[in-house]
């Protein structure tokens, strides 16, 4: 899912949390896609992955690697609840779980000035997140339809705001 403008990225260079987690060669988009949305039992335990506003965060065992996002986009992961929920502000791509996994949601953002940045129907993943890409310094609303009932949050893409939104409950 990407919604932005396009910006021109390389692939990551070759290192050894990227190859032993067969994460070598991908841009850094894709590898923030390929982790979020593996089935929960398919993540690998020995391996840390933090979404920051600027960049990924990799780690397993000793060995850490941070790769820079692209500077027009940020990665927003929220996980609509009906009844349980937990506190998180970087999201992580590796232990971070929502409780609606695999739901049909109607996800609409727009920005402060009315205008829909996204309007489409989409699935949690296994996880219970949902991820977007959306364009950055993004004031407006996200709001969330489902099965269990709608909700909308405040959401901003700025330099202090979080990559993973855990408030939006369903009634």
């Amino acid at each position: 899912m990407v919604v932005a403008g396009c910006s021109s990225q390389t692939q990551v260079a070759d290192n050894q949390i990227l190859s032993s987690h067969a994460l070598a060669g991908m841009e850094v988009t894709e590898i923030i896609e390929h982790l979020d949305q593996l089935d929960v039992e398919d993540r690998p335990a020995d391996l840390m992955a933090s979404v920051r506003v600027d960049e990924l965060q990799l780690s397993a065992g000793t060995e850490q690697l941070s790769l820079d996002l692209p500077e027009d986009r940020f990665y927003l992961s929220f996980a609509p609840y009906v009844n349980q929920t937990h506190e998180c502000y970087y999201h992580s791509l590796t232990t971070c779980r929502g409780e609606l996994s695999n739901e049909d949601v109607q996800v609409t953002v727009t920005n402060d000035a009315g205008e829909v940045v996204v309007d489409e129907e989409l699935t949690t993943f296994d996880n219970g997140f949902v991820g977007l890409w959306l364009p950055r310094n993004l004031q407006g609303t996200l709001r969330v339809s489902a099965e269990d009932g709608t909700g909308q949050v405040p959401v901003s893409t700025g330099t202090d705001d979080p990559t993973c939104l855990t408030t939006i409950q369903l009634t």
